[in-house]
């Protein structure tokens, strides 16, 4: 007995130890960039692994007063909130839609739709079709293409599939109809996965940018990650100007560097998304393991 507890005890100590040292090695390269992001440029240049060193907010608030980014910003949250809701909305209803034997041809367009995650047109058919459909320059290019994805329709369908099907006889029996049948109690039920597609497609909106830069044009209209992306190339040139005028008119002892803007620009793009994701997380987990019960 003596033997075995020494083994366990030999064994959680090494588990937490291998897994606290890979939390480490994950959440350290966030760290680093933060802590790279507001130390002196100077001083980042030379090297800051620990703890910060002469803290200045200055690349941040050279960033994010100008307007190009503000309103790149407006577009990607408006782009992540609404398209998600979207997205959410119509892959619950489609699913649980394609749960009822009373709909013609069920399984032909289940089959359909599962079918897109093994194929693709590719960039061209994708380009004209988008044309075709006059979403070249129209926010609704963020939207309508992602309402329907046949992953998460795989998720939710299988989801709602485990939820007792006298549930919804009983509210039948009452004179409920489908839609009222899955706004009362299907959705409600499948909080879990909907929050779990919800953290997909949030987090997929957010950092897409392919779109803009193949069929959007108007700046008012660009995303935060293709307007990062182009600073991010510029970093050199933004750096030596900013600080060519903050110099000018005496208002920073700081001199910015590309590295510091790139460090910046980093934790600007990822911040949002860390900041969302620990609020679904435990309904995230609890998605992800029921919906894999049943395939």
């Amino acid at each position: 007995m003596l033997r075995e507890r020494l083994f366990d005890r030999a064994f959680h100590i090494g588990n937490y130890a291998f897994f606290g040292l890979f939390s480490l090695c994950c959440i350290y390269p966030f760290y680093y960039i933060f802590i790279n992001s507001i130390s002196d440029p100077m001083m980042a240049a030379k090297g800051v692994y620990l703890l910060p060193k002469d803290i200045t907010f200055v690349v941040y608030k050279e960033m994010l007063t100008q307007k190009a980014i503000l309103t790149s910003f407006g577009v990607s949250l408006s782009r992540a909130v609404i398209g998600t809701i979207v997205t959410v909305f119509c892959c619950s209803l489609f699913s649980y839609i394609v749960t009822k034997k009373e709909m013609p041809l069920r399984k032909t367009v289940y089959r359909f739709v599962v079918l897109t995650l093994y194929l693709h047109a590719g960039l061209i058919p994708w380009y004209m079709t988008m044309k075709w459909l006059g979403l070249k320059n129209h926010f609704l290019l963020y939207i309508l293409p992602s309402a329907i994805i046949g992953f998460f329709v795989i998720l939710m369908k299988t989801f709602i599939e485990q939820i007792p099907v006298a549930l919804e006889e009983a509210a039948a029996m009452e004179g409920a109809g489908y839609y009222t049948i899955f706004s009362k109690i299907i959705f409600p039920l499948s909080l879990p996965i909907v929050a779990t597609v919800a953290v997909f497609n949030a987090v997929n909106q957010w950092n897409s940018w392919m779109d803009n830069l193949f069929l959007v044009n108007d700046p008012r209209l660009q995303t935060l990650q293709l307007t990062l992306l182009q600073y991010l190339k510029q970093s050199e040139a933004l750096a030596s100007e900013t600080t060519r005028r903050l110099l000018g008119s005496q208002i920073s002892e700081h001199a910015l560097t590309p590295q510091t803007v790139k460090m910046a620009i980093t934790m600007i793009v990822t911040t949002p998304i860390l900041c969302v994701y620990p609020l679904l997380q435990k309904y995230f987990v609890k998605g992800i393991m029921l919906g894999s019960i049943k395939g």
